[in-house]
């Protein structure tokens, strides 16, 4: 009698399953966003993402017009219910910016749970605290701009804000494009965008400012992929720039949904299997790898990336 051999799955097969059911849950988020913020009755959604969020959102509307108003020459008031939601509205239709939102508050609610675990400072981490004593003087006024980046983006955040200055370029042009859509004089919008992106540089902002320090640090930016010597913040630029991965995806994948991603991510950085292992310790104590998963090597895990949702 014939018996069917058995075929275990390969640590491949195991990981790019995962990957699809990550992938599955991303395609949501933007929707699902997008449906809560709509919705009226905030007292329905009590989640501290979608509650953040949507602060985020209301305070980048209040911003764009706050320009106009400021154009005007006028003091600034509480605006219109219907021209904030008009805005609101607006800016949710950019998936882009919704999901950007969404990836600053994974980076802040990590941040605040590593620091009620391992004690790790949200602002000044040890390797932020050994770039400013850099002999180096650019790289240690770069260390100095961070720090106040980083306790303006901490204290932003607690607050449910988010700066226009502080977006990557192209989701400030999303939001100029929304500034121009606003029922006002022709002029008046034309000097509040010229007065937006004169208090804009990209490169100054808080991610710009850790993307300039990280590629700065060459062959010892290794030290930035462990997130308990680094901070949240310079962990995931570090891991976006090693793995080849956007940023707000890489702060997705330290969501517990996306635990292939952020394994793969790692290894394909450059992070040695039981360094890999370290970082799940400190962010998710209770998971372990799949079995299997020191035998992949950086090419393979980044095709595995590469891979995904495709």
């Amino acid at each position: 009698m014939f018996t069917p051999v058995r075929i275990e799955p390969t640590v491949d097969d195991v990981l790019r399953d995962e990957l699809a059911q990550g992938d599955a849950m991303i395609g949501t988020i933007a929707p699902i966003l997008r449906h809560l913020l709509a919705n009226d009755d905030h007292s329905l959604f009590n989640d501290e993402i979608v509650a953040r969020v949507r602060g985020m959102i209301d305070h980048m509307a209040a911003q764009v017009l706050d320009a106009v108003e400021d154009a005007q020459g006028l003091a600034r008031r509480d605006h219109a219910p219907e021209r904030i939601g008009y805005v609101v509205s607006a800016l949710v239709d950019q998936p882009a910016l919704l999901g950007h939102a969404h990836a600053q508050a994974l980076e802040f609610q990590l941040a605040e749970r590593l620091q009620a675990r391992l004690a790790l400072d949200p602002v000044l981490s040890p390797l932020l605290q050994a770039l400013i004593a850099s002999p180096d003087g650019p790289t240690a006024a770069s260390a100095m701009a961070l720090l106040a980046a980083q306790a303006r983006f901490i204290q932003a955040q607690r607050r449910m804000h988010l700066p226009l200055r502080e977006l990557p370029a192209d989701l400030f042009h999303g939001v100029l494009q929304v500034l121009r859509t606003v029922d006002a004089d022709g002029d008046l919008l034309i000097k509040a965008e010229a007065t937006l992106r004169a208090e804009f540089d990209e490169g100054r902002s808080r991610l710009g400012l850790m993307s300039r320090l990280v590629i700065g640090m060459g062959g010892g930016a290794s030290a930035a992929l462990a997130v308990g010597h680094a901070g949240v913040g310079l962990f995931l630029t570090a891991l976006s720039l090693g793995a080849g991965q956007d940023r707000d995806m890489t702060a997705l994948a330290t969501h517990e949904g996306q635990l292939a991603r952020l394994a793969l991510a790692l290894r394909a950085a450059g992070v040695r299997p039981e360094g890999v292992e370290e970082q799940f310790l400190a962010i998710h104590p209770d998971i372990s790898l799949a079995e299997g998963f020191s035998q992949l090597g950086p090419d393979r895990a980044a095709a595995l990336l590469a891979g995904a949702g495709h």
